[in-house]
């Protein structure tokens, strides 16, 4: 468990048997990056990468939806001047896909989805192409803060 008191917890599971490229302290920096330029204070987030079985379960068990994608965020915090408590579970097979098919590194994607995961709990959304563009932008902002990419 990793603690910043300007940003708060986060704790990471890796359910898998993947080798996940991120460790909590990476973590934490991400998280304390998003905290601070996004003018929110985080009490407590768990990072927890699944395999595919996993994410369907989480999928269709809480949102109905019977397919793999990369993130799930749930976000417990009702208040908004609350500091934030969520849990963001990500499938770590599909990331690796992902780092392949956009030609990343894996490392970079795998910051890419935290960062994506984080915004969501701030409150972000991605439902529409503008709101798309400024969750990418914004995404890029953070890669480019905690100087990404990395190589392989």
């Amino acid at each position: 468990m990793t603690q910043n008191p300007a940003s708060g917890i986060i704790n990471l599971f890796n359910e898998t048997n993947l080798d996940v490229p991120i460790n909590e302290k990476e973590a934490q920096n991400v998280l304390s990056s998003v905290s601070v330029g996004e003018s929110r204070s985080f009490n407590f987030v768990e990072l927890v990468y699944v395999d595919e079985e996993g994410i369907i379960d989480v999928n269709s068990k809480y949102l109905n939806r019977d397919y793999v994608t990369d993130i799930i965020s749930f976000h417990y915090t009702e208040d908004e001047a609350e500091s934030i408590e969520g849990t963001l579970y990500c499938c770590a097979p599909r990331i690796f896909e992902q780092a392949k098919e956009f030609e990343q590194p894996v490392k970079t994607e795998f910051f890419r989805i935290l960062v994506h995961g984080l915004l969501h709990l701030i409150g972000y959304d991605d439902q529409t192409e503008s709101e798309i563009q400024l969750m990418h932008g914004k995404e890029n902002y953070y890669l480019n803060l905690l100087k990404m990419p990395y190589e392989e």
